[in-house]
């Protein structure tokens, strides 16, 4: 009898341990849910917060093209005149860059350029070898450490205001938009 006795201790003192160890799986569970729904909550957000903007920017656009066709006032057709044509989409490039080990890397690069306040896209069109040559020299030497990490975009579209400041003058380009930046 001193076996079953045993037995039952054994039972009862695995009993409240169990307790134990099913709060801490729902702790973990709850835990591992949170983190789930806050994870996807997160992502759905920002996600909709890009297409919303695009969405407002469409929108904005639409509205001062309509207001244009429709014979508005004299600040909506100039609105509508500033919208249409403000980029000038420059053809993609493709420079060899400097690689240590000698192996041929290439980068392709495609951009837009912003006019700024008051320039027209046509001026900056007819200017566009001057800027492109004035790219060139700083493209090349680039090298693909240079490429790699987050900031490389924007380490690369500021060198690119400079020069196309230097070039066509202060106040002639607003921005540089990337639309591409392959490394092959």
């Amino acid at each position: 009898m001193s076996s079953p006795e045993i037995i039952e201790e054994g039972a009862e003192a695995a009993k409240p341990a169990e307790p134990k160890s099913r709060k801490k799986l729902i702790l973990i569970g709850a835990a591992a849910a949170v983190l789930l729904l806050g994870g996807g909550g997160g992502a759905a957000f920002m996600l909709s917060g890009s297409g919303a903007k695009a969405e407002g920017a469409k929108d904005a656009h639409g509205g001062a093209k309509e207001a244009a066709a429709s014979g508005g006032g004299h600040g909506e057709a100039a609105a509508g005149d500033a919208g249409k044509g403000a980029f000038v989409d420059v053809p993609a490039m493709l420079v060899n860059l400097r690689s240590p080990d000698g192996q041929a890397r290439f980068l392709r690069i495609h951009f837009m350029i912003v006019p700024g306040d008051g320039i027209a896209p046509d001026g900056l069109k007819e200017k566009l070898p001057l800027v492109l040559d004035s790219f060139q020299p700083f493209l090349r030497e680039l090298r693909p450490e240079d490429l790699s990490g987050s900031a490389a975009v924007f380490r690369i579209k500021e060198e690119m205001m400079v020069r196309a400041t230097a070039t066509l003058g202060e106040g002639q380009v607003k921005d540089i938009l990337i639309q591409d930046l392959v490394q092959q």
